[in-house]
């Protein structure tokens, strides 16, 4: 199964993270299958590949509760 979640990044204290799909079985930095987009928490920015994420969205990847509150607050996933 294939998951929409969080790959972290950034320095200590300044965490930095890269929206991805990857296997359930994978770790949180591990393989990723696709970069989807990033989240800066430090800023409250980001930026997602729409067309991208509804694609795999509709082959049944689930986002994690983390980003699919992320997406809500977007612009209407």
């Amino acid at each position: 199964m294939l998951k929409i979640r969080f790959k972290r990044s950034g320095r200590k204290k300044q965490p930095f993270y890269k929206i991805v799909i990857m296997d359930v079985r994978t770790k949180r930095d591990g393989k990723v299958l696709e970069e989807l987009g990033f989240y800066n928490p430090m800023d409250k920015t980001f930026h997602i590949n729409r067309e991208r994420t509804i694609l795999r969205l509709a082959n049944g990847a689930q986002p994690t509760e983390v980003v699919k509150n992320l997406l809500r607050k977007s612009s209407g996933f």
